[in-house]
């Protein structure tokens, strides 16, 4: 989209704006025409949810199911609640059965069992399958809405099969090879088979299959899928039965949801799941407060530092003008190490088996920085206010650093390894860790240098 569409665009948001202030549905519906789904989406996640409704009833209903099934599942629950029954009953109907789990999670019980008997048998048998796995797994984001071939069949057989099923097949460019089982043994690709001889079978032409399996966590499926760079991604149960399939578009928004999380939870907050501006004020308070409490309950334990060595601090006040700057550094070097293994956990760059070779790794890195910087505060240290308190702003800055590096580079392995996301062990945890033990290690050495 180049400059003159994306400022036109704005300006179309700016007069919907605008006519939804002075209630002028005509123009709302003008405008909103004029606008791309992405670009409505855009919209809508701006507006409350009175005027959300509002936008939505006057779009074209091709569009409007696009702009739907576009929203997050939280904004689609809210929506839902300001349509009568009759537009959502045609909504639910109309999406995807996995579309349709992530919409039932965000409802309460009795809307979602409504909204499920209103399905014909065929939608609802559909959408029970998936709902049967659990969450988090990805049987519960695939789509039972698959084309299959089977290995027996002859290439213009497998075609007539694609074309009677174009209109509610996911997709058609990656398809499963089954036996008479039903279980998988291979996968074709659409170009493979028109450009094969129409008698030839489908299994002289198919590839071995890449698959996971349906109660693999999403994460990890979503990152394969990624990671083979394939357009579709078979999935199958303990027996190797085809159940579904996920699509490279459904693997890029799991890892979207998922690198959302971990920033989040990174930063000491747990994620809002929904566009920011769209979250209630209440949602983001609570989304924060949780966090903010374990940090200011693990900050206690700094203040129990400085209590502990206060007598050395009356006796050599200077010592506290560097406390900041210790803590400071010794925190940012602990989150360096932790975001970077947390990353390559996300990647699989490393596993949990990997402990001691991060450790080791981030031990010497931390050593190497610790060097570097406290070379520096050891020189400027020294030159303002002396060489002892340079020598123990030096070492301490080593040993700060050399320690902060390796918990911080071990605790995302460690949370993984106990069940918990190695976000949770990343940022807050070691900021609160370091800062207590960083003082400790400070006041230690500066004992055993300056003979307080």
């Amino acid at each position: 989209m180049n400059n003159e569409d994306e400022l036109e665009a704005d300006q179309l948001m700016d007069l919907i704006e605008e006519a939804l202030g002075s209630a002028n549905l005509s123009g709302i519906a003008a405008y909103a025409r004029k606008l791309k789904a992405g670009e409505l989406v855009s919209l809508i996640e701006r507006l409350n949810e009175t005027e959300r409704a509002i936008v939505y009833r006057v779009l074209p209903k091709t569009l409007a199911l696009e702009v739907f099934e576009s929203l997050a599942p939280a904004l689609q629950g809210e929506l839902l609640e300001e349509l009568n029954s009759e537009e959502v009953s045609s909504i639910f109907a109309k999406l995807d059965p996995d579309d349709r789990v992530g919409l039932l999670d965000e409802l309460p019980a009795g809307v979602a069992n409504r909204l499920l008997t209103g399905l014909s048998p065929k939608e609802r048998g559909l959408t029970s399958e998936v709902l049967g796995y659990a969450q988090g797994s990805i049987g519960r984001r695939m789509s039972p809405e698959y084309i299959s071939v089977k290995s027996t069949d002859s290439v213009s057989q497998a075609l007539v099969k694609v074309k009677s099923k174009l209109q509610s097949a996911e997709t058609i460019y990656t398809l499963p090879v089954v036996d008479s089982s039903r279980e998988l043994v291979g996968v074709v690709s659409l170009r493979d088979l028109m450009r094969t001889p129409s008698r030839t079978k489908v299994s002289k032409v198919m590839a071995e299959p890449l698959m996971v399996n349906a109660g693999d966590d999403e994460e990890f499926a979503a990152r394969t899928c990624s990671d083979l760079k394939v357009l579709a991604l078979p999935v199958v149960d303990n027996e190797k039965r085809l159940v579904g399939i996920l699509t490279v578009d459904d693997a890029l928004r799991i890892l979207e949801e998922e690198e959302s999380e971990d920033a989040a939870r990174s930063g000491g907050a747990e994620p809002l799941r929904r566009p920011y501006l769209s979250t209630p004020v209440f949602a983001i308070v609570r989304s924060r407060v949780i966090w903010l409490l374990v940090l200011a309950f693990g900050a206690t334990f700094t203040v129990s530092v400085l209590g502990a060595f206060e007598a050395e601090i009356e006796q050599l006040v200077v010592l506290t003008l560097f406390v900041p700057l210790l803590i400071g550094l010794g925190g940012n070097t602990g989150n360096q190490a932790a975001t970077t293994v947390t990353r390559a956990l996300a990647l699989q760059d490393v596993r949990t088996k990997d402990i001691w070779l991060v450790l080791f790794r981030e031990l010497r890195v931390g050593a190497l920085l610790g060097l570097l910087l406290g070379s520096i505060g050891l020189c400027l240290a020294s030159a303002v206010f002396g060489v002892q308190i340079g020598t123990v702003i030096g070492l301490t800055l080593f040993a700060i650093c050399t320690v902060a590096a390796t918990v911080g580079g071990v605790m995302p392995l460690v949370g993984l390894a106990l069940r918990a996301d190695p976000a949770v062990f990343s940022n807050p945890f070691i900021t609160t860790f370091v800062d207590a033990t960083g003082l400790v290690i400070y006041f230690l050495i500066a004992k055993a240098v300056l003979g307080i």
